[in-house]
């Protein structure tokens, strides 16, 4: 199953004719900021219809009124009356809850970027899915989560899923679609985190603080705690299974520190394919907003003389249990996936919240997954009965790790 490609003609004569209408789902983190950084710079060429954020709504409100959406979303509904306050003397409608989210995903946008941490995006993306949209895909949760039952809801609706990681964004740009058959391998790069090169013995010690410390990419703490662990490149691993045409068998994981190759293909000739530049997010970003055509940013331009080396180093299983366990979910399928993705979020805040060790992570997320079977998911209710079984387990893992 393969991203599924409309007719590049008829995009770039409706992109002449017209401004793009684009909601963003998760505005106020680092995906969504850097989004609204393009747009301000190509105002004349886009309509921000909706915004969603989870709590912020300070900096939520400012960009609704600067970018004078529609409608402004916050999903805790606690603080429904607060942004009310916020976009007070504005004709920006305030919403907020699972209801809202869907509200913003129903608006007719013909670009989505789905930035929403973890499985709380599924829905709203599924939303936009469901009414032909073009995703661009910044949740590798939702992926991982309802993999195959996503990509049908694309194929029966007519969606297109364009990819936002940095990894995924490179292959999509050097993968030949018309030509599967000639891939031999895809080649994800990781930069390791901050703990690639750290003694065994020494990462029981590990603090939140120290995780979150990325040496490359600015990024939220959650995300920053997987790129420590290296399970956000097991996750990309199971994204990349569903997002291009090659075998389980023909993906793989190589640490690259400088995180100046964000991807590789390699092709039957003997051919390797790389995308190559600076680590600034708003480049893969720009090429999901502009394309099919590509857009002008502000993104410091790669200098290889300046850099002088790259280094490449083959990631450990020791050293990293989460691309063991996420190899073996990917072989597994059906509700495996979503069980990884549910027990890692469980694990990874409570990590942050200091009731369990960085080493607990994985731990938890491999014992979680031995006490629950797997099964094929058909349905959006199905992926959400596993994700909040598989929480329960996680929990009540955690819970005795901390007394």
């Amino acid at each position: 199953m393969n991203i599924s490609l409309p007719d590049i003609d008829r995009l770039k004569l409706a992109k002449k004719e017209s401004t793009k209408n684009v909601t963003i789902l998760g505005s106020t983190g680092s995906i969504g900021c850097n989004t609204l950084d393009l747009i301000s710079r190509n105002k004349d060429k886009y309509t921000v219809k909706a915004l969603t954020a989870n709590r912020n709504v300070d900096l939520l409100a400012k960009q609704a009124i600067e970018f004078d959406a529609e409608l402004a979303v916050i999903a805790d509904e606690g603080l429904l009356n607060e942004l009310k306050e916020a976009l007070m003397g504005t004709d920006i409608n305030a919403a907020a809850g699972p209801k809202g989210l869907d509200e913003a995903a129903e608006l007719p946008a013909e670009w989505v970027m789905s930035s929403i941490v973890g499985a709380a995006g599924l829905k709203p993306t599924l939303t936009a899915i469901r009414r032909g949209a073009t995703i661009a895909l910044a949740n590798k949760e939702c992926l991982v989560c309802a993999g195959g039952f996503m990509m049908d809801q694309v194929k029966d609706n007519g969606a297109v899923i364009l990819p936002v990681d940095s990894e995924h964004n490179a292959i999509f740009q050097i993968l030949d679609f018309d030509n599967p058959e000639t891939v031999d391998k895809i080649t994800l790069t990781a930069s390791g985190g901050p703990f690639w090169n750290t003694d065994i013995s020494k990462l029981k010690e590990i603090t939140p603080a120290q995780a979150v410390d990325h040496p490359n990419w600015s990024m939220g703490a959650k995300i920053s705690v997987d790129s420590a662990t290296m399970m956000n490149k097991g996750l990309e691993l199971i994204e990349a299974h569903y997002l291009f045409p090659v075998d389980k068998n023909q993906l793989d994981i190589i640490i690259h520190p400088q995180s100046i190759i964000h991807s590789m293909v390699s092709y039957v000739d003997g051919s390797v394919l790389a995308q190559l530049g600076t680590p600034d997010m708003r480049t893969p970003i720009s090429y999901a907003l502009g394309w099919p055509d590509r857009m002008k940013t502000p993104c410091k331009k790669l200098d290889l003389t300046e850099i002088g080396n790259l280094s490449f180093i083959k990631p450990d299983d020791e050293h990293f249990p989460s691309l063991k366990i996420t190899r073996e979910v990917l072989q597994n399928g059906g509700s495996a996936p979503t069980i990884l993705n549910a027990s890692n979020e469980v694990a990874v805040y409570a990590f942050l919240e200091g009731k369990i060790g960085f080493l607990d992570i994985a731990k938890i997320v491999e014992k979680t997954l031995t006490k629950l079977s797997f099964h094929k998911l058909t349905s959006l209710d199905d992926v959400l009965e596993v994700d909040e079984h598989a929480r329960c387990v996680a929990h009540e893992l955690i819970t005795g790790i901390s007394e």
